[in-house]
């Protein structure tokens, strides 16, 4: 039996695919490297964009087709088995209601199972492939709301693995040959939120006593070359963590943080719990401590009730950061959050591509 995994979405759907595959080898399959040569094929989805989802949809209905051709010609053995996971399963999973996952079943009758992530154990030693850097879990879910944001409803709260069972994965890895990883979760710097209490409020969030400069100290201790970690957020920055940055070289210089958006109405509508001073003195105060630092981030173009001179705050914002890459997005509504319930997406797609167009060229073309 032959499987194929097509995964979309971000570095921690990338990551989970290692351990589904390894779940499918463990139970005999073999991987190909096309969904037509399969008897198998595994969609790791994201649905955090409009397009993103649509992708999805496409694939699913392009198997289809495959299969009914061969039904027609009663080659019944052709048949492709679709089994769904990620965001668009998740979701459905965590509807107590059951109506999302009747609904998904209705419209994707192609499809044999929804499989939940959670369904595949973290006690399945990731299949890496070839590759130069170990993808490591040290979270999942998140517990933030931003209102634009689909992953809390899809991936449910953050909920931290044990950090020894972090480190063992680690030292496996070294033990495999591996120099270089990659710390992942939706929020790595608020790792450990889920062990201890709340102790102050930063940037107009709950601070909790983040263990996550601990356990980057314990990895950068260890013999790798590189130590790098996504994402991370403002509030969660601690002086500890920069400290820890400070200490170890080995942990990597070009550090991504989002800001979504430079304009404060915008970010207050976004609950992101930050204003564009916030972020740049956080900013300030990480160089000043580490002199090569260099930074990464998220944008959003096109929030509802960004105007030009909105548009225009973030463009100021990225000319003081000086970021070396942005990753920037389209807003679109996703169905279920805070913002596609009481904003309207008002602002065209073609201003959208754009503001999309100035910013490229600013940050990822100079």
């Amino acid at each position: 039996m032959k499987f194929f995994i097509k995964v979309f979405g971000c570095i921690q759907n990338t990551a989970d695919a290692e351990r589904i595959k390894a779940f499918y080898y463990d139970k005999g399959f073999e991987e190909v490297d096309g969904w037509k040569k399969a008897d198998l094929v595994i969609i790791n989805t994201c649905i955090i964009r409009e397009s993103a989802e649509n992708r999805v949809y496409g694939l699913i209905n392009e198997i289809k087709k495959f299969n009914d051709k061969f039904l027609i010609s009663n080659d019944k053995k052709r048949k492709i088995e679709i089994i769904v996971t990620g965001c668009l399963a998740g979701l459905a999973y965590r509807d107590k209601t059951g109506k999302k996952m009747r609904q998904l079943k209705r419209d994707f009758p192609a499809v044999s199972e929804f499989l939940p992530i959670e369904k595949i154990s973290f006690e399945i030693e990731p299949l890496r492939g070839k590759t130069e850097v170990a993808l490591i879990p040290i979270s999942f879910g998140c517990s933030n709301f931003c209102s634009y944001c689909i992953v809390p409803f899809a991936k449910g709260p953050e909920i931290s693995r044990k950090m020894e069972d972090i480190l063992k994965d680690i030292d496996k890895a070294i033990g495999n040959g591996f120099k270089k990883v990659m710390l992942i979760g939706q929020n790595v710097n608020s790792y450990g939120n889920d062990f201890t209490e709340a102790t102050s409020v930063s940037m107009g969030k709950k601070r909790f006593k983040s263990l996550f400069p601990k356990l980057l100290e314990e990895v950068a201790k260890k013999d790798l070359e590189k130590i790098s970690f996504v994402s991370s957020n403002p509030w969660d920055f601690s002086d500890e963590l920069i400290e820890t940055i400070a200490k170890y070289t080995n942990i990597d210089r070009l550090l991504h943080l989002p800001f979504q958006a430079g304009d404060d109405e915008v970010l207050k509508k976004m609950n992101r719990g930050y204003i564009s001073k916030e972020y740049l003195d956080l900013v300030k105060k990480i160089k000043s401590k580490i002199s090569e630092i260099r930074f990464s981030t998220d944008i959003i173009i096109g929030f509802p009730g960004e105007d030009e001179k909105a548009f225009q705050n973030t463009v100021e914002l990225c000319k003081k950061v000086d970021f070396e890459i942005a990753y920037i997005n389209k807003y679109s509504p996703r169905k279920g959050t805070l913002s596609a319930k009481i904003y309207k997406d008002e602002i065209p797609q073609s201003e959208k591509k754009r503001r999309w167009v100035v910013l490229n060229n600013l940050i990822n073309k100079k």
